[in-house]
């Protein structure tokens, strides 16, 4: 079993190789060129598009209230005419639409893919917002520890400081005190 997992791994790293080098060729993005960051954007595109469960993304969520993000794909008829709609309709569905069919065929099956596309781009987008939201969250941890330990530092060399100024003073007192004491 381990050499399988093995052998997979290099698969991947070797379709991962041939496609970055196939991007670079075409004139892909020049940070393509360090495979370590290739392989990164790799991975993180790769979790959009197959790990994530697109039917439970956050921004279309947000969205779901206005019904212009969604493309709409079937047919309805209506006539606002009262008395000639009922005719128009008839027309239109049972000629017009016949000799349009397969146009609309055509197009459904793009708007499909465009629905689909549309989709994956949202599960990308959440999935980069999560990893920026996760690299916020830790720069700012260590922007608190980096607080701290410049704090501490300080509050450590002050005290250091008071301390080693405190024992001058003490020892010039006591230096006072034994020349008093001895009468001089």
């Amino acid at each position: 079993m381990i050499e399988v997992d093995r052998l997979m791994r290099e698969l991947e790293d070797d379709v991962r190789r041939a496609r970055r080098k196939r991007l670079l060729a075409r004139g892909g993005a020049a940070e393509y060129r360090d495979p370590a960051l290739y392989q990164h954007v790799d991975i993180v595109l790769r979790r959009a598009l197959e790990a994530r469960d697109h039917g439970a993304l956050l921004l279309p969520d947000f969205l779901s209230s206005d019904p212009d993000w969604q493309l709409t794909t079937h047919l309805r008829f209506s006539s606002h005419r009262p008395v000639i709609g009922p005719m128009l309709i008839f027309i239109k569905r049972r000629l017009i639409l016949p000799l349009t069919r397969w146009l609309y065929e055509y197009s459904l099956e793009n708007f499909r893919r465009q629905q689909k596309l549309n989709t994956i781009l949202l599960a990308c987008i959440e999935e980069l917002a999560i990893e920026n939201a996760k690299l916020r969250e830790g720069l700012e941890k260590l922007e608190g520890r980096e607080r701290l330990e410049g704090r501490e530092g300080l509050e450590g060399r002050d005290g250091r400081h008071a301390e080693s100024h405190n024992g001058a003073t003490e020892s010039r007192r006591s230096s006072r005190e034994i020349k008093a004491s001895e009468g001089g």
